[in-house]
C-alpha cells in the first residue's frame, strides 16, 4: 500500500497561464500536503492512481540502497541530488534505513499532475516528485492554518494573486529544507511504521517522525552553526 503526501492543485484557468506546469490545474480541494493512500490500481484503492515504476521489495536493504534518477519532466526540476539525499539519510541512525531499499527520483507526466504529490512511499521505496521550476505553487483557497505553520516552520511565503488565487513561494534554500528534513523524513517515517493501519494513524505518525527526526535536529544544527559565526566582541579597561 503506497503513502502519499499531495500537492496542492488548482483551478484550471483559460485566459491566464503563467507556466506551462499550470495547465493542468485541476478543480479539486487545495492541499499540499493532504495525506492519503494509493495502491497499483483502481480496484485495490477505490481512486485512480497514476503509473509509476514500482519497485517490489527484494530483501536488499539497508546502506546499500537502490537510487533511481528520472528525468523531472518539461517545466519541473527535481529538488534534491542524490548527495543530498544519501548525506541526510546517513544521517539518521542506521536503524531507520535498514528496511529501505530504493528511493526513487520520479518523473512528473501529466496523468502525475492529476494526481500530484511531493513524495509517496511504497513497500521499500521511497519516492521524490519534481517541483515547478518557478518554485512557485498556486491553489485556488486560502491557506489552512496548518499550512501556515508549515510554511512559517521551513521559511516559505503565501500571498494572494490580484485573481484571487494564493500562491506559495518557496526559494531554493527553503525548499531544499523542506525536501530535506519533511518530506523525505515524513516518507522514511512511513516505511517504518509497521504498527498503524488506518490512514490517520498513519499520516499522524509520520508528520511526528518528520518534526522529531528531521525539523528539530535540523534547527538545532542551524543554531549550533549560527552561534559559532558570531562575532565575540571584548571590551577592555584603558
Amino acid at each position: 500500500m503506497a503513502r502519499m503526501s499531495y500537492r496542492g492543485i488548482t483551478h484550471t484557468k483559460v485566459a491566464k497561464t503563467k507556466v506551462a506546469s499550470r495547465d493542468f490545474r485541476l478543480p479539486t480541494q487545495a492541499s499540499r500536503r493532504r495525506g492519503g493512500e494509493a495502491a497499483r490500481t483502481t480496484k485495490t484503492c477505490g481512486y485512480f492512481a497514476p503509473p509509476e515504476d514500482w519497485h517490489e521489495p527484494t530483501g536488499e536493504t539497508g546502506q546499500s540502497y537502490k537510487f533511481i534518477y528520472q528525468s523531472p519532466g518539461e517545466g519541473f526540476r527535481h529538488v534534491l541530488t542524490e548527495e543530498e539525499i544519501r548525506a541526510r539519510l546517513n544521517e539518521l541512525p542506521s536503524w531507520m534505513i535498514e528496511g529501505l531499499e530504493v528511493v526513487q527520483l520520479s518523473r512528473l507526466t501529466r496523468k502525475k499532475l492529476s494526481f500530484p504529490c511531493y513524495g509517496m512511499q511504497w513497500g521499500a521505496a521511497i519516492y521524490l516528485y519534481p517541483m515547478d521550476e518557478s518554485l512557485i505553487e498556486y491553489f485556488p483557497h486560502p491557506p489552512r492554518p496548518e499550512q501556515l505553520v508549515e510554511a512559517n516552520m521551513f521559511g516559505a511565503n503565501w500571498e494572494e494573486d490580484a485573481d484571487g488565487y494564493w500562491r506559495l513561494e518557496w526559494t531554493e534554500e527553503t525548499i531544499k529544507d523542506f525536501y530535506l528534513n519533511n518530506v523525505l523524513v515524513h516518507e522514511l517515517g512511513h516505511l517504518l511504521d509497521t504498527r498503524n493501519n488506518s490512514y490517520v494513524a498513519r499520516e499522524r505518525y509520520a508528520e511526528w517522525f518528520a518534526i522529531e527526526y528531521g525539523y528539530r535536529p535540523s534547527r538545532r544544527k542551524q543554531l549550533a552553526k549560527r552561534a559559532t559565526q558570531k562575532v565575540v566582541r571584548r571590551h577592555h579597561r584603558t
